[in-house]
């Protein structure tokens, strides 16, 4: 399809290879390995970033931990810090145009959720801005003998942050990440996926428009197995917050627990929908498709099994299906599209070889499974039915795409018992009209995100966390602000 491409897009685009952008300028990478960045709805490629050496990490950590310890951010007021996130926050909804055109060329969403999605880093960068002046410590009654005392604690910045991000939501990722951090005072080295690094780098540029100091936000590109774990090795990095795969979530942990480092790790999910024989079934076929479909799937809170009851299973996902069938698929740019393509060849291949274990497993196809277009990397919005609760892949296994499977239960405590038969606790939803009900679900339910009547969603105030395989620590919320700090305590005798 015909888009116009807006100049400063192009601009961008038009440098035959993008930098890194270490210590509040772009500098040119010390290799000459290149990773190419693809556009998912047609395939060309966008930019070459480079492949960052041990060097090129190097650099941009002693960048992040000279301005932590001698530039001018040690030495701001926090209500100065405040103004200069408001002021990143103001330029960053003054470019919302720009990075929403760029996020739909790199990672192929929608248009008008990559503008929702530079929207919500706004709102985060606002949210932490009003954070960095309310960061506080208590004092403390002590029972120390031989003299009085006066206790207290504070909060300190941990010190240089690498966060490592995934593909999914690369504009929010960045905000999760850098507001917190940048509220609390630390510095960062920011490794974006090589899938989606061309917002990180554009929004790395817009902070130095608006003057934040040199080394506090440095964005180094490259695979997890270079520059990612460069960062996670370094002994000046104090803190590691990593979101992708439980996989590789282990791996990072391992690296941060043998450096004796603090880390974060915001991993993966199965993520059940427990619809109640009390639910509103009118609300439940265009709750659940939204909960599974909306960015393709790629969602780590997306609900990717539904467990509906027996004798309302056919009905139900009839409907759920009807609602997939008629799903719109196609180029993001394109103001019709309902649905746009996977972020990768790679990742549309691992989606098809679940739906394909999926039928050859007994699963039944009751809408797409299959790939759509010569060009693109596009998948059907896919609706399984498992009736019997097989134990397959496609009901134990994150798939990350917009792929769902449902289950029919019989009784409350064989939804509750069906729905928490998982390795991972990352989110989940209830659809419900009895309070009681609810209350016995909420209480049994194994997820650290749970929305009730509503597919699950991010709100910066809202602590975002999972149990067992999903995960150790929060994001968002005073949990953003606790993980970036360190905690002193003083006592003082008199």
């Amino acid at each position: 399809m015909e888009y116009k491409m807006l100049p400063k897009v192009e601009s961008f685009l038009n440098k035959n290879q993008l930098s890194l952008f270490i210590n509040g300028k772009q500098q040119a990478a010390q290799t000459d390995k290149l990773i190419a960045v693809h556009n998912p709805a047609t395939e060309d490629i966008l930019a070459y970033i480079p492949n960052a050496s041990s060097a090129d990490t190097e650099k941009a950590i002693k960048a992040a931990d000279k301005a932590l310890s001698l530039g001018k951010w040690p030495k701001l007021l926090a209500n100065q810090r405040e103004k200069m996130m408001l002021d990143y926050a103001n330029i960053i909804e003054k470019n919302e145009p720009e990075l929403a055109q760029l996020l739909v060329l790199e990672h192929g969403k929608l248009y008008v959720d990559a503008q929702k999605e530079v929207s919500a880093a706004v709102n985060c960068f606002r949210y932490y801005a009003g954070w960095a002046t309310k960061i506080e410590g208590s004092t403390l009654d002590v029972s120390l003998g031989g003299a009085d005392h006066f206790a207290y604690t504070k909060r300190e910045p941990i010190g240089v942050v690498g966060a490592i991000a995934p593909w999914n939501v690369p504009i929010m990722m960045y905000a999760w990440k850098i507001a917190p951090a940048l509220a609390c005072g630390c510095t960062i080295v920011f490794k974006p996926s090589e899938e989606t690094p061309l917002t990180a780098l554009f929004l790395a540029e817009l902070s130095a428009e608006v003057g934040i100091p040199e080394g506090v936000i440095n964005v180094v590109t490259g695979d997890g197995e270079n520059a990612g774990s460069d960062i996670v090795k370094h002994p000046l990095v104090s803190k590691i917050t990593f979101t992708g795969s439980t996989n590789v979530g282990k791996i990072i942990g391992q690296g941060a627990a043998k450096a004796l480092k603090d880390f974060t790790l915001e991993l993966g999910g199965k993520n059940p929908v427990l619809v109640l024989d009390d639910a509103d079934l009118n609300k439940v076929p265009k709750g659940a498709a939204k909960g599974i479909f909306y960015n393709q799937g790629q969602v780590c809170v997306s609900g990717s099994r539904i467990y509906l009851p027996k004798n309302k299973y056919d009905n139900l996902l009839g409907d759920i299906g009807e609602i997939a069938n008629n799903i719109k698929t196609g180029n993001g740019m394109d103001a019709s599209s309902q649905m746009g393509p996977l972020v990768s060849e790679k990742h549309m291949q691992n989606v098809m070889r679940y739906i394909d274990s999926g039928k050859t497993s007994g699963a039944e196809v009751i809408a797409g499974g299959s790939k759509l277009f010569n060009k693109g990397y596009y998948v059907a919005p896919t609706v399984f039915s498992n009736p019997d609760n097989k134990n397959i892949d496609i009901l134990t296994e994150e798939i990350f795409g917009p792929v769902i499977v449902a289950v029919a239960y019989d009784g409350i405590d064989d939804l509750i018992q069906k729905a928490n038969d998982t390795t991972y606790g990352l989110a989940a939803s209830v659809w419900t009209n009895n309070v009681s009900n609810m209350h016995k679900t909420l209480a049994k339910l194994n997820a650290g995100m749970i929305y009730v009547n509503s597919p699950v969603r991010s709100d910066p105030n809202l602590p975002l966390g999972g149990f067992n395989q999903s995960g150790i620590g929060n994001e968002l919320g005073s949990a953003s602000i606790k993980a970036y700090t360190r905690l002193k305590s003083v006592v003082i005798a008199y």
